[in-house]
């Protein structure tokens, strides 16, 4: 005779309840990637899948064929080279092997985005690229040129935190332009969050200090300032934001504790020199990579791993504000050569 079945602990279930939210919510970013990345999988598919066939001779013309439809997503020349050289030194000269060469091209394209800095995310916790102050309100300083998506993405990083129990304020520091403003507030009354803003052509440091006063005084968890879209001369913007650091630092001495720089995807490898000098000015500890759903050129985000010395942190991969994804390597570079 069986026995009455005995339910598990609640540690157990709550356990395993976690689990399988973290699972589900890491197969729902694999299909969004999935969707995200579609014109630039169809660049893979079509120029590059179509490539190799079994039983060719993997030999130099083949290989230069296949850097060159690499370079075509804006994957940069030198990442495009390194698998290449890869591919080169693990399978020239033999016949092709698709599995043996595909999974070589993956191993290469996740090392070159996972970098040599040894940052890995916990995907069970979509925040936990964001470095967190010891107390009081982290401080999160968001630059960008103009229309690359900047005020959206600072909406959709609130949504993520607020979804997670967070209390965010927001400071509307592009006060060059007003149509940011009336944007960013229009979102911080959507989201239910406050904002500290004032009127045009306003010191971007006082909108700034006036939101670390309001987090601090209103206990919230989070502080998101808002920065000028525009490139100005390079002493000119390092010297605006050196003041912003300057006064937030006289109410909390270690902010910002993350200034992000706002990238659009879209724009490939012609947006990178530009970000370069604008990240510099920042002194960025990470990256959003925004209308990725948009673009060909997903390949860029190798490119950018390799060349702005600071990881991408999140991605934006549709236009709705539940759109923004934690970027993991494995799962984009699956994405990516999924069919």
């Amino acid at each position: 005779m069986y026995g009455t079945p005995v339910a598990p602990s609640t540690g157990l279930r709550d356990k395993q309840d976690s689990a399988l939210a973290a699972s589900g919510r890491i197969m729902g970013l694999f299909d969004k990637l999935k969707r995200g990345l579609e014109k630039t999988k169809q660049i893979l598919r079509t120029d590059v899948r179509d490539l190799f066939r079994s039983g060719q001779i993997l030999d130099d013309s083949l290989l230069q064929d296949f850097e060159a439809r690499l370079i075509r997503t804006d994957m940069g020349v030198t990442a495009a080279g390194r698998i290449t050289a890869r591919l080169k030194a693990d399978h020239g000269g033999r016949t092709v092997d698709v599995d043996a060469v595909w999974k070589t091209v993956r191993d290469e394209m996740i090392d070159l985005l996972k970098g040599t800095d040894g940052i890995r995310w916990d995907l069970s916790n979509p925040l936990s690229p964001i470095m967190k102050a010891a107390s009081g309100p982290t401080v999160i300083l968001v630059a960008g040129v103009n229309g690359v998506g900047k005020t959206t993405s600072i909406a959709k990083l609130t949504n993520l935190l607020m979804k997670n129990g967070h209390k965010v304020v927001l400071a509307a520091g592009d006060t060059f332009r007003a149509a940011a403003v009336e944007q960013l507030t229009m979102w911080s009354e959507r989201l239910g969050c406050p904002i500290v803003r004032k009127e045009s052509n306003s010191d971007p440091a006082a909108v700034a200090f006036e939101g670390v006063q309001k987090a601090v005084e209103t206990g919230a968890d989070y502080l998101i300032v808002d920065t000028a879209g525009r490139l100005q001369t390079q002493k000119n913007l390092m010297d605006e934001l050196e003041k912003i650091r300057r006064v937030m630092r006289k109410i909390i001495p270690d902010a910002p504790h993350e200034s992000l720089l706002v990238l659009d995807a879209t724009t490939g490898q012609n947006g990178l020199s530009q970000a370069k000098s604008f990240s510099q000015a920042i002194g960025c500890t990470g990256l959003i990579l925004s209308k990725l759903d948009g673009t060909a050129r997903g390949g860029v985000v190798v490119a950018i791993r390799q060349e702005m010395g600071f990881p991408v942190k999140y991605i934006g991969v549709g236009e709705q504000v539940d759109d923004l994804e934690l970027f993991d390597p494995e799962g984009f570079v699956d994405a990516l050569f999924a069919k």
